[in-house]
């Protein structure tokens, strides 16, 4: 039923775009770590589900509130649209998150753990310098620490899980030059020099991880070699990540061994 006044229709799409970041790659990241460490821990259940939940509102409230300060520290009346996604998102996290930190003290390390990352993001939004590439590194450490978290949370001990994390780490870590080398960077020479050579460089250290994440690996190395240069447009770009990325998380639930529980 819909409710008296609530906006429908291409308002609501509009509305809802508004709360949702479109910071599209991130939700990648976001989800294939927090997916692998679930689903290669032995007892995946609610409280997984629950903490992917406040994960995902964490992200919303935290993305919103760094966007205000962007805008309002410049005195520009559009920081007023991310006041409420901000609070409402966070007041959200606080509901689903507190219980979560209640009946697993431990996960409260956890955040503190990610509050130097987070502090790193805040200060680039604060100046104005969120495609800096130290701001997307350090958005990509606490994003594939959520792997060991989440498998934890699952039964797995964490020490069995740091293959799978790194290897999120080595990939997501690579789409942050990659990507620049296609959209922002995409007439920098130096910029595709380094992305290949972190690939070449990444492909190496995956290797010596699994020998099943050499073909991933390789296709991301062809792609970060291959494609810059070539014109794609914004949506293929982000349609090749979705598919590497989905390559990563079935790679790793197909070969990783299963660990031990706690």
């Amino acid at each position: 039923m819909v409710r008296t006044g609530a906006a429908t229709g291409p308002r609501a799409g509009a509305q809802r775009s508004t709360w949702l970041p479109d910071q599209h790659g991130a939700w990648a990241m976001l989800a294939v770590p927090f997916l692998a460490g679930t689903f290669l821990a032995p007892r995946p259940g609610w409280a997984n589900a629950a903490l992917f939940a406040a994960w995902l509102l964490g992200y919303v409230a935290a993305f919103h509130a760094q966007q205000w300060l962007r805008l309002s520290t410049r005195g520009l009346r559009s920081a007023r649209r991310h006041r409420r996604p901000a609070l409402v998102s966070a007041a959200a996290f606080a509901v689903v998150g507190v219980p979560l930190a209640v009946l697993y003290p431990w996960l409260l390390v956890a955040c503190l753990l990610a509050g130097p990352f987070v502090a790193v993001n805040t200060y680039h939004a604060w100046r104005g310098r969120e495609r800096a590439l130290v701001n997307g590194l350090a958005a990509v450490v606490p994003a594939c620490g959520m792997l060991l978290v989440a498998g934890r949370l699952a039964g797995a001990e964490p020490e069995a899980l740091w293959r799978p994390a790194a290897a999120c780490l080595l990939y997501f870590a690579g789409t942050v030059p990659y990507v620049k080398t296609m959209i922002r960077e995409r007439n920098s020479r130096a910029y595709r020099a380094g992305s290949v050579a972190y690939h070449a460089a990444a492909l190496a250290a995956a290797a010596c991880l699994s020998p099943w994440l050499v073909l991933p690996f390789t296709a991301y190395l062809a792609r970060a070699a291959a494609l810059p240069g070539r014109g794609l447009r914004v949506p293929i770009v982000g349609a090749v990540e979705l598919a590497a990325s989905l390559t990563l998380l079935t790679t790793l639930l197909l070969t990783t061994p299963s660990p031990a529980g706690v």
